[in-house]
């Protein structure tokens, strides 16, 4: 039975969510439960599954989600994009979600097929754009929908203004949450919220937070998706390359420190990107005062 987490006070506590990508091997497949196992009694809203494009990568989503639907009291989103399959493909993938029990779907356009950096063309056939996805998924059953936004633009976004106007169409489609790509400075969430809100969009914004479990692969990750890395943050990481509980120490330490900082700000909604480990995240609910109703049975 999964526990909800409460606040050591007593008082509920605010909403988290926790975001897995499938596993590749068995090993992996091991660490990602023991992931979920230990991540689940904290009670978050939802659970986010990636998705790429291609079979094998597809398939893998699909038996992710099926197993968490199965044998879990956790509730699933799927993320879904609109790479290398038609239209026909694509409702086939929603149909199979909404015939597991998943009712809730995480909308992308996705990556460019030859990958981040390179032109994006649709397949003929295919969903164009993500609000084209967002349409066709509503078509298929009744589903909560989340999308993406980019508190420093996407990418390929001419600005940040196109890239809010994006967002816009997306929500026009039916898009009920967006979860930003992770930032780490606060100012630039609160400033694309005021944007967002300006420009009418009234759906939860919720951040995307990345606790820092290797510098150097998070800051070439965050140069591919376009999100800044200050230097405060290379600083607070130097010199821990080969010295792995201390790096873990201080991951800690500024996850809390963000997070910390957007409850003071009035935020109370936090999607924590787990790169399929609990360690961290657990570490970083723990200081914000969550804590399972039940004890744990299977430490990660």
């Amino acid at each position: 039975m999964q526990a909800r987490s409460r606040a050591t006070d007593g008082t509920p506590f605010r909403s988290v969510s926790f975001e897995f990508f499938p596993p590749k091997t068995p090993e992996m497949e091991a660490t990602l439960w023991s992931s979920i196992e230990r991540l689940a009694p904290l009670g978050p809203t939802f659970v986010s599954v990636t998705y790429g494009a291609g079979g094998s990568t597809r398939e893998r989503t699909h038996n992710t989600v099926s197993r968490i639907v199965k044998e879990t009291d956790l509730k699933p989103a799927a993320h879904l994009t609109c790479v290398a399959a038609t239209r026909d493909d694509v409702d086939e993938v929603v149909k199979g979600y909404h015939d597991a029990g998943v009712r809730h779907i995480v909308a992308l356009r996705g990556d460019p097929v030859e990958g981040p950096g390179t032109a994006y063309a649709p397949h003929p056939g295919g969903y164009a754009t993500s609000w084209d996805l967002i349409e066709g998924i509503s078509k298929v059953g009744d589903f909560e929908i989340s999308v993406s936004a980019y508190p420093e633009k996407h990418p390929d976004a001419a600005s940040l203004d196109a890239d809010i106007d994006a967002l816009k169409r997306k929500v026009d489609a039916g898009a009920t949450r967006a979860i930003t790509q992770f930032f780490f400075d606060n100012e630039l969430y609160l400033r694309y919220l005021d944007k967002v809100r300006a420009r009418g969009i009234d759906i939860p914004i919720v951040p995307g937070i990345v606790p820092v479990q290797n510098f150097k692969q998070t800051a070439n990750f965050a140069k591919r998706t376009g999100a800044s890395v200050p230097d405060w943050l290379a600083a607070r990481f130097e010199g821990l390359e080969d010295d792995v509980a201390t790096r873990k120490l201080v991951a800690a330490a500024v996850a809390a420190e963000q997070v910390i900082g957007l409850i003071d700000e009035g935020v109370e909604d936090f999607h924590f990107y787990t790169m399929n480990r609990a360690d961290l995240v657990y570490a970083v609910c723990h200081l914000l005062g969550m804590r399972p109703d039940q004890p744990l049975q299977h430490a990660a």
